[in-house]
């Protein structure tokens, strides 16, 4: 979780960058926060989005509005919000439309509280509360939980050919299967996981060279490409943008 606040610096919406999770941004205080996605729709308040935020850049803006940011495994999509996380790959969704009153009892919540820990906490409750109320069975399959860790762990740079094989699958079947049950075909999740890994290190000042050879990149331009697909910025430009939440790295 982050906590994140406008201090009515600037009225200029910032590109949000891809993340590989399930995320949630709830809302409170003065102002609402304001997310635009590709398509120029907007949506006021608490949003959900699923990997990768959709297609297309996703703009967040808002005045006077404080928020708690959470990241979470995509597997989670069904027993906290009741839906796929196939269904949250077009544009994010907003909360209170997923979880009705509880939504905007939370904001009443975390608008009066003392502090940030505070506000983490409420956070922590609502979730852990939805999960152990969630119905059996809402969790991906065995094999599927198993091939992401697989994506994950190796930072994005898997065969996905390998893994059907490894589980006796055929392509076609691991494809649709983690479509459904993680948000995006394996190789676009591939992708952004190698995408997560590459600018963490840009952030952390790593030369661009070595990033793009140490996180599996054919050279130097296809970073660049994969940079600029994800971020709208150059991959010496996207590592000072203010909305590249890379966890602590970029939170200071």
């Amino acid at each position: 979780m982050v906590g994140f606040r406008d201090r009515g610096v600037s009225a200029t919406p910032q590109r949000a960058i891809a993340h590989p999770s399930l995320t949630l941004a709830v809302d409170f205080g003065a102002g609402r926060l304001i997310v635009t996605d590709a398509s120029g729709r907007q949506l006021r308040g608490s949003v959900a989005a699923g990997l990768g935020f959709g297609p297309g850049p996703l703009w967040v803006g808002g005045e006077h509005f404080e928020a708690v940011q959470v990241r979470l495994p995509p597997a989670l999509a069904r027993p906290l919000l009741g839906v796929r996380p196939a269904d949250l790959t077009g544009a994010p969704v907003s909360l209170d439309d997923l979880w009705g009153r509880s939504a905007a009892r939370l904001r009443e919540q975390l608008a009066g509280a003392a502090s940030w820990a505070e506000r983490f906490s409420l956070v922590a409750e609502q979730l852990a509360s939805r999960l152990r109320a969630a119905a059996p069975g809402t969790q991906p399959a065995g094999e599927i939980a198993w091939a992401w860790g697989r994506v994950q762990a190796g930072g994005g740079r898997v065969r996905i050919d390998e893994l059907a094989a490894e589980l006796g699958w055929s392509r076609k079947r691991l494809w649709s299967r983690f479509q459904e049950q993680i948000g995006l075909p394996p190789k676009r999740a591939a992708r952004l996981v190698r995408f997560d890994h590459a600018v963490h290190r840009l952030v952390a000042g790593q030369d661009i060279a070595r990033v793009a050879a140490d996180c599996g990149y054919a050279d130097q331009s296809h970073l660049h490409r994969e940079v600029v697909e994800f971020t709208g910025e150059t991959p010496t430009a996207a590592p000072r943008k203010p909305w590249l939440a890379v966890d602590a790295t970029a939170w200071t």
